[in-house]
């Protein structure tokens, strides 16, 4: 396989939940990714959509494959599912490890700017340019049917990587994701870190700002929130922000709250078939 390592590699629902490694061009550092290949993918003449799932703060490859049993609906569908890392890792910059909600773990998604950060910080470039092209080389991937959803930090990523690339995913979608960074106390610490005190550049990686000036094909947002989640009541997700934005820009948005629910991999295992079922719809 061209440029990547394979790492581990389990049969799972007919198919194989893999994870490799490879050198990163754009984070400079040797980087891990899940994919799980549908038994359709061992047919050499198909070429089947692809899922990239974003995972939230602290995470890695491994948490959404462990947790929250999308192998079989992926089976069903015949997807393939990418779950990427979340940050660079080991690049040995200074304040890299010190706090769990920045540096390692907490890409936040962006290209980042300020010159401590900006050679290896680039998650948004990573994601939506050199992993596709990664996949497309070595995976029976259709790259003209891609989709994207994620959780918390990696449901802003997903937002953003889709509203700052009109056409490139068919369709996006959400579990409780920082909807409005530059508004919470996550988002102002990435945002500051990363691309520095201006605030007129942190709103180009918001979705709810982007909302507002977005000229693309047509998009359908669905976000699943739950209602016992302890960072919506801290004000870290600020989904209505979303919605209202959506609202006077003409977006179409589901935002489903859901009751009794809280941030983890329970509540995203609970849901997740809808995801999936929302996905289909635009990859067919």
């Amino acid at each position: 396989m061209a440029g990547i390592t394979q790492v581990s590699s389990n049969k799972c629902f007919g198919g194989f939940q893999k994870v490799f490694s490879h050198e990163s061009e754009e984070l400079k550092c040797k980087m891990n990714f899940a994919v799980y290949l549908p038994p359709k993918a061992e047919d050499a003449n198909v070429k089947l959509p692809v899922i990239y799932w974003l995972s939230g703060l602290t995470c890695n490859e491994q948490n959404f494959m462990q947790k929250a049993g999308g192998q079989k609906l992926a089976a069903n569908h015949q997807f393939i599912i990418v779950c990427p890392d979340t940050s660079p890792r080991g690049c040995g910059i200074e304040g890299e490890e010190d706090s769990w909600d920045f540096g390692t773990g907490a890409g936040f998604y962006v290209d980042a700017k300020e010159e401590k950060w900006k050679t290896n910080y680039r998650m948004f470039s990573y994601i939506t340019k050199e992993l596709p092209l990664l996949i497309s080389a070595n995976f029976p991937a259709d790259s003209s049917l891609m989709s994207i959803m994620g959780h918390s930090m990696g449901g802003h990523g997903a937002l953003i990587c889709a509203l700052k690339n009109p056409g490139l995913y068919k369709s996006v979608s959400a579990f409780a994701p920082i909807c409005n960074p530059v508004k919470c106390p996550w988002g102002e610490k990435a945002f500051s870190g990363y691309l520095g005190a201006d605030k007129t550049l942190w709103e180009e990686w918001d979705a709810t700002c982007l909302v507002a000036n977005y000229q693309g094909a047509p998009l359908q947002i669905f976000v699943d929130q739950g209602e016992e989640d302890q960072f919506l009541k801290d004000g870290q997700l600020l989904p209505d922000n979303l919605v209202e934005s959506c609202a006077k820009a003409g977006m179409p948005i589901i935002l489903r709250k859901q009751a009794g629910y809280d941030h983890s991999y329970y509540f995203i295992a609970t849901y997740l078939e809808d995801h999936f079922s929302h996905h289909a719809k635009f990859l067919q």
